[in-house]
C-alpha cells in the first residue's frame, strides 16, 4: 500500500481547501478529495478599473484562472480508478479531471448531501466566472499574456500574497475554469451514497462513509481490503450544532488511520496559549493505558467544549453585527460556511425581534434559494437536537421564521433589480466580517478608497490536538499516518500500541499491509470445474484461473466472465525432477533421433545433455532444478517439449 500527499490544505483552510491524497491499495488507485483553492482569485481584479473606479495596482485585469494543485498532480499521474470525496468543497476540482480522456471510467463516491451542495457550488462558481467574462471578454486559446515573460515573476509574487504556497515556477495548477457541461459530465460519474451504506468497489474493496460532524454531508471514509483496512479522517468535529455528530464508532479497529487537514491547529487552543514555545498539544495522560478507560476517552471526545466555543465566537460576531446596525451601518458577511451562516441567522433572528424598526437581511448567492430549501429537507443529516425539533413541530433552523416574517430576502446577485430598489447597500459605518486567513487589504484593494471596519474571525475546521490521543485510544489502529508538520505537536509515545508514519506533500510513503494471509472461499461453479491431480498420498493439486471478488463481506474466488476456455487446452505447469534416461526414452518413442552427449558420463548431480539430430538439431540440458531446450526450430521445440511433458507431473 502506498500513500502520496498531492496537496496540503490551502490558504483558505482545511474547510475550504482540504488536503488531497493518492492511495494505492490492492492494485487500485484512489484519489482522496480534489478541491480548488479559491484564494487565488484575489490576484485578479473583479472588474476593469481606472482612475474613476479605484486602482488595480498589481492585480491581474483578465479572466481569472483557478488553482487546483490536486487536479494538476492527479492529471500528471494519469487515470485513477475512483475518487472518494469527503466534503462539498472537496469536489470543486473534479470537473478539471473528469473532462480528461484518462478519467473516462473513473467513479466518484460522495454522500448525497455533499453531492447536491457541491454541484450548487460548482454551478455558482461558473456563474460568477461569467461576470469576469462579461467584463474582459471570453477566454482566448493559448497561454495568457500575464503568464509570460516578465509578468511571470509578478504573477508568482501576487499568488504568494493570496496565500498560495510556493510551487516554484510550476503554474500547471493554475487552469481555466470548467464549463456547465463539464459539471454535468462530472455529476454523471458520481455515485451518491448515504451514511453507513457499504459499497463494494471493483470486487476488491468495501467502502463506507460515516459522518465527520463538521458540515452537512461531510464524511470520513472506511476502506476495507483483504490485507488491510484504512480510515481516511479529514476535517472532523465530534459534536456539532447543526450537522450529524461524528460517527467514530463505525471507524473502530481499522488497521490504519490517515489524519488529514490540521491547518486549524496552527492557532493553539486557548488552554495552551500560556504554554512554552515547545509545549506539546497532545495530552500524555490519555496516550497510555494508565487507568484511563475507553469510557473516559469517549467522554473527552464527546465533551461539548468545542461547540460551546464555536457558539461563543458566533455570538460575538452577532453582537458586532447588531452594534453596527444600531449605529446606522450595514454589514457584509462573505463567509462560505453553510453551518456558520445558518447559526448566525438563527442568533440574529432572536435579536431583531426586539428592534423597533425593520432590519432587512439579504442573502446574495445564485445558490441561496436551493440551499436554504435543501437544509429544511434533510433532517436525517442533522444533529439529534435538530431532529428532535422536527418531531416537536418546530422549525429546524431559525431562518425559517425570518422568511415567514419577510425579514430575510434572497437574491441571485448583487445587481438584482429588487435589491437595488431596496437601497440597502450604502457606505456609512460599514462592517466587513472576514474569515481569518483572508488578506483583507488585498481583497479590498479594488474598492479603495473606502472606510470600512473589518472583523476577522476563525471557526472550528478540524479535530483539535488534545483529542487526537483519546481518539486513537478508542479506534485502536495499528498504524497512524500523520502530517510531518504536526510531528512536534503529537510526538510518538514509547508505550503506545500504534506506530506512526509521517507524510509530507509530494512524497510517496510505503504503508505495510497488516495481514499477509487472508481467508477466501471458492465459488461452487469454480470448485466443480477443478481437475485435481494427486501429488502424493495426502495432497492433490488443481489449477484454476479465478478472480478475487468481494461478496457479502466475504472474499470469493470466482471464474472471470471472459474466461470460460477449456482447461484441456491450457499449457501444462510441470514440477518435480526429470530423469535423463526417462527423457531419452520418451524422445525416442516419439520418433526423435537422439543420444546422450559425448561429454555426458552419467554422473549423479551433474548436468546431463541429450543431443537431438532429427527431425532437427537441438540440445536438451537437464539438472535437478531445471530442464532447458535449445533449438531454433519452433516445431521441433514443441515436439521435444511434449515428449518431456509426457514423463512429468503437471496440471
Amino acid at each position: 500500500m502506498k500513500l502520496t500527499c498531492l496537496a496540503a490544505p490551502g490558504s483558505g483552510g482545511s474547510y475550504h481547501t482540504p488536503a488531497s491524497h493518492l492511495l494505492e491499495m490492492e492494485g487500485l488507485r484512489l484519489l482522496l478529495d480534489c478541491p480548488v483553492d479559491l484564494s487565488a482569485l484575489a490576484a485578479f481584479a473583479p472588474l476593469p478599473l481606472g482612475a474613476d473606479f479605484g486602482d488595480a495596482g498589481d492585480l491581474i485585469c483578465a479572466v481569472p484562472y483557478y488553482w487546483s494543485l490536486a487536479a494538476a498532480v492527479a492529471a500528471k499521474e494519469g487515470g485513477v480508478d475512483a475518487v472518494l470525496v469527503s466534503s462539498a468543497t472537496g469536489m470543486l476540482g473534479l470537473p478539471f479531471l473528469t473532462r480528461l480522456p484518462s478519467f473516462a471510467n473513473t467513479k466518484v463516491y460522495v454522500t448525497e448531501v455533499a453531492a447536491r451542495i457541491g454541484k450548487l457550488m460548482m454551478v455558482e462558481l461558473v456563474q460568477l466566472h461569467s461576470e469576469f467574462v462579461r467584463y474582459y471578454g471570453p477566454d482566448m486559446d493559448g497561454t495568457p499574456k500575464w503568464m509570460e515573460g516578465e509578468k511571470l515573476s509578478k504573477l508568482l509574487s501576487l499568488l504568494q500574497k493570496t496565500g498560495i504556497k510556493d510551487e516554484g515556477n510550476d503554474l500547471s495548477p493554475l487552469m481555466p475554469l470548467y464549463s456547465a457541461v463539464n459539471i454535468e459530465e462530472c455529476m454523471q460519474k458520481t455515485q451518491p451514497i448515504k451514511y453507513g451504506q457499504e459499497v463494494c468497489f471493483n470486487g476488491m474493496l468495501m467502502l463506507k462513509a460515516s459522518s465527520s460532524g463538521l458540515e452537512l454531508g461531510n464524511c470520513a471514509w472506511s476502506l476495507k481490503g483483504p490485507r488491510a483496512s484504512i480510515t481516511y479522517l479529514p476535517s472532523t468535529a465530534f459534536v456539532s450544532a447543526h450537522a450529524l455528530d461524528c460517527d467514530y464508532n463505525s471507524l473502530k479497529e481499522n488497521d490504519v488511520i490517515l489524519f488529514s487537514d490540521f491547518s486549524s491547529l496552527n492557532v493553539m487552543d486557548e488552554d495552551n496559549e500560556n504554554l512554552g514555545e515547545n509545549a506539546m498539544l497532545c495530552d500524555d495522560s490519555v496516550s497510555r493505558d494508565d487507568g484511563v478507560g475507553e469510557d473516559e476517552n469517549v467522554q473527552i471526545l464527546c465533551k461539548k467544549d468545542d461547540i460551546a466555543d464555536e457558539i461563543e465566537r458566533i455570538s460575538f460576531i452577532c453582537s458586532s453585527i447588531i452594534d453596527a446596525i444600531k449605529s446606522g451601518g450595514s454589514v457584509l458577511v462573505p463567509i462560505g460556511r453553510l453551518g456558520v451562516i445558518l447559526l448566525i441567522l438563527e442568533l440574529i433572528s432572536e435579536t431583531v425581534h426586539s428592534f423597533d424598526r425593520k432590519v432587512p437581511i439579504f442573502m446574495i448567492s445564485g445558490a441561496t434559494e436551493k440551499m436554504i430549501a435543501f437544509t429544511n429537507a434533510v433532517p436525517e443529516w442533522l444533529c439529534k437536537p435538530r431532529q428532535e425539533r422536527l418531531f416537536s413541530g418546530e422549525a429546524l433552523f431559525g431562518h425559517v421564521e425570518l422568511l415567514k416574517e419577510d425579514k430575510l430576502s434572497m437574491f441571485p446577485h448583487l445587481y438584482s433589480k429588487a435589491l437595488l430598489m431596496e437601497g440597502a447597500l450604502h457606505y456609512k459605518r460599514n462592517l466587513l466580517v472576514l474569515e481569518q486567513g483572508v488578506d483583507a487589504e488585498l481583497a479590498l484593494k479594488p474598492f479603495m478608497p473606502a472606510a470600512i471596519q473589518v472583523l476577522e474571525c476563525s471557526f472550528l475546521s478540524g479535530i483539535k490536538a488534545g483529542k487526537i490521543n483519546p481518539l486513537l485510544a478508542v479506534l485502536k489502529p495499528k498504524i497512524v499516518l500523520f502530517p510531518e508538520e504536526m510531528k512536534s505537536r503529537c510526538p510518538i509515545k514509547e508505550d503506545a500500541p500504534w506506530s506512526f508514519l509521517y507524510y509530507s506533500k509530494g512524497k510517496t510513503i510505503e504503508v505495510p499491509n497488516t495481514r499477509e494471509e487472508f481467508e477466501v472461499r471458492l465459488a461452487a461453479n469454480v470448485a466443480l470445474g477443478l481437475q485435481p491431480r494427486q501429488l502424493d498420498g495426502s495432497i492433490a493439486v488443481a489449477r484454476l484461473r479465478p478472480k478475487l471478488h468481494l461478496s457479502n463481506g466475504q472474499y470469493m474466488l470466482v471464474a472471470p466472465k471472459d474466461r470460460y476456455d477449456d482447461q484441456s487446452k491450457w499449457q501444462l505447469l510441470h514440477w518435480g525432477p526429470v530423469g535423463a534416461d526417462r527423457v531419452l526414452l520418451a524422445l525416442q518413442e516419439k520418433g526423435i533421433a537422439c543420444a546422450f552427449g559425448t561429454d555426458d558420463d552419467g554422473s549423479a548431480g551433474c548436468e546431463r545433455s541429450i543431443l537431438v539430430t532429427s527431425p532437427g538439431d537441438a540440445l536438451v540440458k537437464m539438472t535437478s532444478e531445471r530442464t532447458v531446450i535449445c533449438c531454433d526450430d519452433e516445431n521441433v521445440s514443441k515436439q521435444i517439449y511434449d515428449a518431456i511433458g509426457s514423463v512429468c507431473n503437471g496440471i
